[in-house]
């Protein structure tokens, strides 16, 4: 049986030739250099393993500049939950959602046997990812990664992925012409990343080959796959929708603290029947809108594989919220009170501000992202706020004006 996985002493040699890639080809944002870049490229991918079958997938490669302006203009993860979640769930989306479950039913329940992730979780992914397979781009893999790995934002995460794929081309699992994808490298139903594809995928229809594009059993199966990889836990939840009773201590919402339901039912949580167990199993209260919107209880799935397939807390949440719509769940209640939640360029506005407070806020990104959210948590603590790590516009109206 083949290998799938990359060598500890390729990923050794990886790393090492990491380093003399940046001492010696640095990076560029432009084409300018580029091709200096794949020419030493070519050595890096050697000592990580690569054969000359793999390396002749860089023939020919050429700067993109298009992909550079793709990647340069995210803004959708700006979005509320209860805006981002109208974008992505329709009525349709999870009637087609349960269907395909149907269809598949076979597939979706050996899965189910082998790795213990319900099929309404990897669909949820897939119909986010490329809308069950009608989007899945045709951007061509080899040189978006190597345009992305020559960028300077964020070349050693690329670099990577090129190795992964030009691994990926060198095993015979895709064609050269099938190596297409989305604009930052992504391939197949469910949008892995080359590494992941090379090192995670299976062969579920016992063809001989891992075909994430044109392979149904090999794409679902390998999603389940790379979020067990993730830490997936089988028979055990990852989202519950619940209802807020009363006030409670907002600064223990948060994703990174766990506590027993039973403290959260004290604290006036219950489900959205009304009921909660009161019992000793672990929860993190997520309020993805502050103390006035919709609230969640996630568990360790949530909060480790769903958080590792995207670490955007909204797509995590919605894709989570979806995948229970789908199982049956009825719609969100949105929350106790209308909230005013901040713009891309508000969010960004919120990021200088914090920053110049001294807060390590990552990138000004106009991205509600952990830093984010826990500069903003410690700011409202200091304002007698409540901290509940949510931005709105009267806590940024109350920033300006100092």
């Amino acid at each position: 049986m083949r290998n799938f996985k990359l060598a500890a002493a390729a990923l050794a040699a990886l790393v090492a030739a990491s380093g003399m890639a940046h001492a010696a080809a640095t990076c560029g944002d432009s084409a300018a250099g580029f091709d200096g870049f794949i020419k030493q490229f070519r050595t890096v991918a050697a000592a990580a393993g690569v054969n000359a079958k793999g390396l002749s997938a860089l023939d020919g490669v050429q700067y993109q500049p298009g992909i550079i302006k793709k990647d340069r203009a995210q803004s959708v993860f700006s979005l509320s939950f209860i805006d981002f979640q109208k974008r992505m769930i329709t009525d349709g989306r999870i009637k087609q959602g349960q269907a395909l479950l149907q269809q598949y039913k076979p597939v979706f329940s050996a899965i189910q046997q082998k790795w213990g992730v319900p099929g309404e979780v990897i669909i949820a992914f897939w119909a986010f990812e490329t809308d069950f397979g009608k989007n899945m781009g045709d951007f061509d893999t080899i040189s978006s990664l190597a345009t992305l790995s020559w960028d300077c934002r964020r070349p050693d995460k690329f670099r990577e992925q090129l190795i992964g794929a030009l691994m990926l081309y060198q095993n015979g699992d895709l064609p050269r012409e099938d190596m297409r994808g989305a604009w930052a490298g992504e391939i197949g139903h469910t949008q892995f990343l080359p590494k992941e594809y090379y090192e995670t995928a299976v062969d579920f229809d016992g063809d001989g080959h891992r075909n994430l594009r044109k392979s149904i059993p090999d794409a679902m199966a390998s999603a389940a796959a790379l979020l067990v990889k993730h830490g997936w836990q089988a028979n055990q939840p990852w989202l519950d929708e619940v209802k807020l009773t009363k006030d409670l201590p907002w600064d223990q919402a948060d994703i990174a603290i766990q506590l027993p339901r039973s403290q959260w039912v004290k604290w006036g949580v219950v489900g959205v029947d009304g009921k909660l167990k009161a019992d000793k199993f672990p929860a993190s209260l997520l309020l993805p809108m502050g103390k006035d919107g919709p609230a969640f209880l996630a568990y360790d799935n949530f909060t480790t594989a769903y958080l590792k397939w995207n670490e955007s807390l909204v797509y995590s949440l919605t894709a989570g919220y979806l995948a229970n719509r789908i199982a049956g769940d009825g719609p969100f209640y949105p929350g106790r009170a209308p909230v005013q939640s901040l713009s891309y360029d508000q969010i960004k506005q919120l990021q200088q501000i914090l920053e110049s407070k001294g807060y390590d806020v990552g990138t000004v990104d106009g991205k509600l992202g952990k830093s984010t959210r826990d500069a903003v948590k410690q700011e409202q603590i200091k304002m007698g706020w409540p901290a509940d790590s949510y931005p709105t516009v009267p806590f940024l109206a109350k920033l300006q004006n100092g």
